[in-house]
């Protein structure tokens, strides 16, 4: 049989696509094509939830090939829990979680941190408790989240009232069995934050013992970890960027502010009203004055035997800064 030059052409071309698509398909995913990366954002209520809402991180990151997936919790630890087991790659957290988990060898980084919100905790007794002084906690159930900003806040509130860490009976709870247990008066105290504070404030009339002016600095932190921010500081400098112009526009716009909040949280606008207008907003990068705050928080950790080991703050510090 004889072969043509138009059938020879036609089996060579045949033959050139199959071997270049066996090529392809053979090699690393990115290779061939445009590479694609996830960042994972895991996040409490709050402004965080703004920018899950506004939908202006993915404008910025989907040209560059990354797609965005939130995952919501209710408190700081199960943050630093996933991000430990890689689950997340970026979040937002309070003092003392960081510390339990560095502790527990957590490859953690800070990355940016909030100015201090010492009016946004507080220790919290029920409209008709008879208890009106810090000093009459003592042999009290206190309800806190382990791990949490909180329980830092307490531990350098007793003291300031006579008390000492170990002279309440503490009950660790996350915030909403807290808040069934302080409404069924089987606790006698909560120290919480908000906008969980706002709404026990406003919805059950509670009455706040003390906050943590004076006390301690109660600033949130934005962590990723030593691995990702090693192969993607771009993304990460991007969602401080968005983070820090949410924060912007809340200390300009609080009434918006709440306004959006309320929609985006599921929270009455009273709530988000009492907690906006008491916040500091504005997001500050990671400095030696930092770490030092951390770390006194670390070492008061150790002190109460509250994490088995000391440990030095600065071995989360990110990559760019020099301690």
């Amino acid at each position: 049989m004889t072969t043509t030059i138009k059938q020879l052409v036609t089996r060579r071309t045949l033959l050139k696509t199959i071997s270049v698509g066996a090529l392809a398909a053979s090699m690393p995913f990115g290779t061939a094509q445009t590479q694609s990366r996830e960042f994972r954002i895991g996040h409490q209520k709050g402004f965080l939830s703004i920018l899950k809402s506004r939908g202006t991180l993915e404008k910025r990151l989907t040209p560059l090939g990354v797609s965005v997936k939130w995952i919501e919790f209710l408190s700081g630890p199960p943050q630093l829990e996933a991000l430990n087991v890689g689950s997340i790659d970026f979040g937002d957290v309070g003092e003392a979680p960081p510390i339990f988990a560095q502790a527990a060898g957590a490859p953690l980084v800070y990355y940016g941190a909030t100015v201090a919100r010492p009016q946004q905790e507080a220790v919290i007794v029920p409209k008709g408790s008879p208890i009106r002084s810090v000093a009459e906690l003592k042999g009290k159930k206190v309800a806190l989240n382990r791990g949490s900003n909180v329980q830092y806040f307490l531990a350098k509130l007793l003291p300031k009232h006579g008390l000492s860490y170990g002279d309440v009976n503490l009950l660790f709870l996350p915030p909403t069995d807290a808040r069934a247990a302080f409404e069924r008066g089987s606790i006698d105290a909560w120290v919480i934050w908000d906008p969980f504070l706002a709404a026990a404030e406003r919805q059950i009339e509670a009455r706040v013992l003390a906050d943590a002016r004076g006390v301690v600095n109660n600033r949130g932190y934005y962590f990723t970890s030593k691995q990702y921010q090693a192969k993607n500081d771009d993304l990460l400098r991007i969602a401080l960027e968005e983070v820090t112009s949410v924060e912007a526009w809340a200390a300009a716009n609080r009434a918006p502010a709440a306004d959006e909040l309320a929609r985006v949280l599921g929270l009455e606008r009273s709530i988000l009203d009492l907690a906006v207008n008491r916040g500091g907003y504005g997001v500050i990068p990671i400095n030696r004055s930092i770490i030092a705050e951390q770390q006194e928080i670390a070492d008061t950790f150790f002190e109460l035997k509250l994490i088995p080991k000391r440990i030095s703050v600065a071995d989360a510090a990110p990559a760019n800064l020099s301690i």
